[in-house]
């Protein structure tokens, strides 16, 4: 009855678990969990008012699919004030969070016989959208040694005559890891000849503790032109629930396509998301997003420096996002037991590194309270200790 294609998908693993974490919650059980990539804040009052403006003030209607021109224009300042990149309205598109974003990249240039090139660990829907538009995953596998970041010869070393496009995300779910500039221009000068997309996911890009953010398409007017930059709301305001991500694109014909296929399945995005999200572009919650990076950066050093403490738990500390990515390999070889194990235990969720393409770690999202973190750590360690 179902097609093959919708049977290749597998359930996102962190929604898995933090669906277990969140039931298991409601039976009254003591749960802390490190699982959910979501911002423990609230989405900042002006972006909020804005929301309820539009409300009140009837703006509730079908909108042009590709966004309104005010947001579209919002989009634009922004990549060209935080990023040096200058995009035209028809090289922007709005879509339904960063994952429809990347779903309508994907669909739009990924057939049977292509390959894409996806770093490991990597987030968890890449290789699964890959896969559904009948790619192949060519996954490149890092570690701590490297700061869990590909390098040039590694990027040479996989692209072939079917290569089509490279996944790069920075900062990065789930390791945390920042590509600089440096390492970005090494990256870039080896697709040049090539006609390889490069698909820049940026989610993270406000979250950087250390080192600052360079966007890959800054790099050169060859990464510019074959650089789809990818980014949202979710992270850096707290707008996960909103649902509001964007796609800019030097290829207007790119865009055109993305927007014909969105045009025939969700259509335009909430229009009332769709005025909150210029507040969160215009700078209008700079301040909020500051104090949200502040409290993240203290919450990363503390627990950082909690789980180096534990014998037989190492982590790297993550330059950008709300991740830890811990390795569990002295301990553990599963980390899907581990992970099972420790819920069943100690009441505690995070997210086994299987899921992200690398075994012997796990994922462990510091987006939460101080005082739920150094208790998860210690649950963790005692868990650790009985092993």
């Amino acid at each position: 009855m179902l097609t093959n294609r919708i049977n290749t998908l597998s359930e996102s693993i962190t929604i898995a678990i933090s669906t277990l974490a969140q039931e298991l919650k409601a039976e009254g059980k003591d749960i802390l969990s490190f699982s959910a990539g979501e911002p423990d804040f609230d989405t900042p009052q002006v972006i909020k008012d804005a929301a309820i403006k539009a409300i009140n003030d009837g703006f509730t209607k079908y909108t042009a699919v590709d966004g309104i021109p005010a947001l579209k224009n919002a989009v634009i300042g922004k990549l060209k004030k935080d990023n040096g990149l200058t995009y035209a309205p028809n090289q922007v598109i709005v879509n339904n969070g960063a994952k429809h974003s990347l779903f309508n990249l994907f669909a739009a240039t990924i057939q049977a016989g292509d390959e894409v090139i996806i770093p490991a660990p990597y987030w968890v829907t890449y290789p699964e959208l890959v896969k559904y538009c009948g790619g192949t995953v060519i996954e490149i596998e890092t570690q701590d040694s490297t700061g869990f970041k590909i390098t040039p010869q590694q990027l040479k070393n996989a692209i072939t005559g079917k290569t089509k496009m490279l996944v790069l995300t920075t900062p990065s779910n789930p390791t945390g890891a920042v590509y600089s500039k440096a390492e970005l221009t090494a990256l870039a000068e080896v697709l040049v000849g090539t006609d390889i997309i490069v698909a820049s996911d940026e989610m993270y890009e406000k979250l950087v503790y250390d080192g600052e953010f360079t966007s890959a398409a800054s790099i050169s007017e060859d990464m510019y032109k074959r650089t789809v930059t990818i980014n949202g709301l979710s992270k850096s305001v707290a707008m996960t629930g909103w649902r509001f991500g964007y796609m800019a694109a030097h290829d207007t014909e790119l865009i055109k396509a993305t927007k014909k296929l969105q045009s025939q399945s969700t259509s335009n995005i909430c229009s009332i998301t769709q005025m909150a999200a210029i507040k969160g572009l215009d700078g209008s919650a700079d301040a909020d997003v500051e104090m949200m990076r502040k409290e993240f950066a203290a919450r990363r050093d503390e627990a950082v420096k909690l789980f180096n403490e534990v014998d037989g738990l190492s982590v790297l500390k993550p330059d950008g996002a709300f991740y830890l990515f811990v390795n569990i390999k002295e301990v553990s070889n599963d980390s899907l037991t581990f992970a099972k194990d420790l819920l069943a235990k100690k009441n505690v969720a995070v997210v086994p590194g299987v899921g992200f393409g690398s075994e012997g770690y796990f994922r462990f999202s510091f987006a939460t309270d101080i005082q739920s973190i150094r208790e998860g750590i210690k649950r963790i360690e005692e868990f650790v200790k009985e092993m």
